[in-house]
């Protein structure tokens, strides 16, 4: 037990030493004393106490070869072997409180920092040599084991085998740094089993993903946008310091690099069509934005917004789902900015990809305030985005057309009946009708394709030929 007394005691610092430290036996001090040193040991026992930097010093490479050349026979052993080797050399290690630590800066807290590069380089790239299946299976056990004893610490329970913990820490952040798909794979599983939910354990998954993924924007934003971003969002109870713990991550680890836009916007969509903020994290983030009421973490939303939404919005795959959310937003919900935001997403999406016009007339009647506006906007910034709308392929102008015309079907549909939101209808017409003829007049395409469109219609002849020039060209 730590006595109170006059004796000299040793703690680890920051720098990986060994202090010396007079218990002071009144007052705060002593208390302070105590609090230094997580585990608990005899002061008989333990009169050569090492920190972790001078332990890892006796690491030698004979030792490592030696070690490496026992591994024989059965290689989906060799990380679990690494780790019974770094408990042996851990084994006089003080009590590293890696708990307190990763509990208040797991983004500052960093085992290799205190291990000599020369030291960790060669088991690093031995570790990278093995096969790669057992590197995640490794990396969960290490999860499992770390989040067992973090429950311990937790509840105040003195932990006596501290070199379990450090070298089970020390190798992980190896694998990690080495081997960062290993962590990738498990994320999904991470956002679904209780076991690894809840704002006790965010602090150890959050300095695992910066051990991962430091030298890997894209996927550490990847990770951040699927498994900390909807944190926020989702679970009110979560405390003012775990939420910026999770903006911390992505303002100093990702979007401090000061080559972080390029590499993320080149890097929006993988190969495989997956964006790095898919669209269910991209509506949280423009939520969080602009919310109804400013909240304590909105300027810092705002000041990491502009950058995420460049890749949100980049050029790819599952643009229906953004403008369909877009739309819903644009409908104003009581809250003017994220309305006019919201508009002006769906406005950049249409203008990105013609398809969402079709997505567009499927929506439009249970999205009609979001449809007036987005109109009327389309209207209002007709000069900005014409190009793209009206000297487009041919096709792309068909297609814009062709939805004008299904808005303005519906739309009189609407009015002749009599409807309770006669005026948004009518309001949308006057829109429908002004976009329709600028189509008709602008770009080079437009006159050849309506004398193809007259050419296909007289051929159809009678009632269908008429039919399809009434839906394909502007009504008057």
């Amino acid at each position: 037990m730590i006595k109170s007394n006059s004796k000299v005691k040793a703690k680890i610092v920051p720098s990986g030493g060994v202090e010396d430290m007079e218990d002071k036996s009144k007052g705060v001090g002593a208390a302070e004393a105590a609090l230094s040193v997580e585990d608990e040991w005899e002061e008989t026992e333990k009169e050569a106490i090492v920190s972790l930097s001078e332990a890892a010093k006796k690491i030698l490479p004979s030792h490592f070869a030696a070690f490496v050349d026992k591994q024989k026979g059965v290689p989906e052993l060799d990380l679990w072997r690494l780790n019974c080797y770094l408990e042996k050399v851990f084994s006089q290690v003080s009590s590293l409180p890696w708990f307190n630590m990763l509990k208040k800066s797991p983004l500052s807290f960093v085992p290799l920092s205190y291990i000599p590069k020369s030291v960790y380089e060669a088991p690093v790239d031995w570790i990278n040599k093995l096969p790669t299946d057992e590197h995640w299976k490794f990396v969960r056990w290490a999860l499992d084991r770390l989040l067992t004893d973090w429950a311990a610490h937790a509840k105040g329970e003195e932990q006596r085998f501290t070199q379990y913990e450090v070298a089970t820490l020390v190798e992980l952040a190896m694998v990690l740094r080495g081997k960062p798909d290993s962590f990738t794979c498990l994320l999904p599983m991470l956002r679904v089993r209780p076991k690894y939910q809840g704002e006790d354990k965010l602090p150890l998954i959050v300095w695992m993903m910066a051990q991962a993924f430091q030298d890997d924007l894209p996927t550490g934003l990847s990770s951040w946008a699927r498994n900390l971003l909807p944190l926020v969002g989702n679970n009110k109870s979560y405390s003012p310091e775990l939420v910026d713990l999770i903006l911390q991550f992505v303002e100093k680890r990702i979007l401090s690099n000061p080559e972080a836009r390029t590499i993320l916007v080149n890097g929006a969509v993988k190969k495989d069509g997956e964006r790095l903020i898919p669209p269910c994290s991209f509506e949280m983030l423009v939520r969080h934005t602009f919310p109804a009421r400013v909240e304590e973490a909105t300027e810092r939303f705002e000041a990491i917004y502009p950058v995420l939404r460049e890749v949100a919005l980049a050029p790819g795959t599952a643009v229906k789902q953004i403008f369909t959310f877009s739309l819903k937003l644009a409908g104003g919900q009581g809250n003017p900015a994220l309305a006019s935001e919201a508009t002006a997403i769906a406005i950049s999406v249409l203008t990105q990809n013609v398809d969402c016009f079709k997505q567009w007339d499927v929506l439009y009647k249970e999205n009609l305030e979001a449809s007036v506006a987005l109109l009327k906007k389309l209207v209002d910034e007709w000069e900005d985005h014409s190009f793209k709308l009206s000297s487009s392929s041919p096709s792309d102008t068909l297609t814009v057309n062709r939805t004008m015309n299904s808005f303005r079907i519906k739309n009189e549909k609407a009015i002749t009946e009599g409807v309770a939101n006669l005026s948004l209808y009518k309001e949308a017409d006057k829109s429908c009708k002004l976009i329709s003829r600028r189509l008709s007049r602008g770009g080079p395409g437009i006159a050849p394709l309506t004398a193809m469109i007259i050419a296909a219609a007289a051929a159809a002849g009678g009632g269908i030929g008429a039919a399809l020039t009434l839906y394909i060209l502007p009504i008057a």
